[in-house]
């Protein structure tokens, strides 16, 4: 399982990380470790890309950070 690092845009506010948190581990595999405003420590067996993309979904555009 991957441990992924990411800058999350649009997060402001506990709401905000709640939401992010729900997009996170709506993914099979994939477990928010740790998340506050602006970025996000994620557990994952799920391709990087598709953390990404559901993130954008939810309007939090996300970055890996590599």
């Amino acid at each position: 399982m991957a441990i992924l690092n990411l800058t999350i845009e649009n997060m402001y506010c506990s709401s905000c990380v709640r939401k992010v948190m729900d997009a996170i581990n709506a993914l099979p595999g994939t477990h928010a470790e740790e998340v506050r405003v602006g970025a996000a420590r994620v557990k994952t067996d799920a391709d990087p890309a598709q953390v990404e993309e559901s993130l954008r979904a939810a309007g939090y555009p996300a970055h890996v950070l590599r």
